[in-house]
C-alpha cells in the first residue's frame, strides 16, 4: 500500500469531495434543465389544447350562427306563409259574403216580384177565362140560332 500523508489525506479528500459537489451540480443542473424541458413541453401542450378548444369553440359560434339564421329565415316564411293564408281566407271569406249577400237580394227580388207576377198571372188567366166565357157564350148564342133555323 502506498503511504499517504496526513496532508494529502485531507486534501485528497477535498478534491474527492470537490468532484462529488460538480457532479451534483451537474446533476442539478441536469435535472433542472430536464424539469424546465418538461415545464416547457406541459406548456406546450396546454396551449395547443386552448388553441383546439378555441377553434372548436370557433366553429361551434359559425354553426349556432347559421343554425340561427336558418331559424329566423324559417320563422320569417312560416310567418309569411301563415299570412298569405289568413289573407287568402279573409279574400276568400269575403267573397263568399258578397256571393251570399247578390243572392239573398236576388231572392228578396223574387219575393217582392212573386206577388206581383202571380197577380199578374191571375188577372191573365181571369182575362183568358172572362174571354173564354165570352167565346163560349157566343158559341151558345150561335147554335141556338142554327138550332133555331134549322128547326
Amino acid at each position: 500500500m502506498t503511504d499517504i500523508s496526513p496532508n494529502a489525506q485531507p486534501s485528497a479528500e477535498r478534491a474527492l469531495a470537490h468532484a462529488e459537489i460538480r457532479d451534483l451540480q451537474r446533476t442539478v443542473q441536469a435535472l433542472r434543465n430536464e424539469l424546465e424541458l418538461k415545464a416547457m413541453d406541459k406548456e406546450n401542450a396546454v396551449q395547443s389544447a386552448v388553441a383546439a378548444s378555441s377553434q372548436e369553440m370557433a366553429a361551434l359560434k359559425t354553426t349556432i350562427s347559421v343554425l340561427r339564421d336558418a331559424l329566423e329565415i324559417a320563422r320569417i316564411e312560416r310567418e309569411a306563409a301563415a299570412e298569405k293564408a289568413m289573407a287568402y281566407a279573409q279574400d276568400e271569406m269575403q267573397q263568399l259574403k258578397a256571393t251570399i249577400g247578390t243572392l239573398r237580394e236576388q231572392l228578396e227580388l223574387i219575393r217582392m216580384e212573386m206577388p206581383k207576377t202571380l197577380q199578374a198571372e191571375r188577372q191573365a188567366s181571369s182575362s183568358e177565362i172572362v174571354q173564354l166565357r165570352a167565346t163560349i157564350q157566343e158559341m151558345r148564342e150561335q147554335m141556338e140560332m142554327l138550332a133555331g133555323k134549322g128547326s
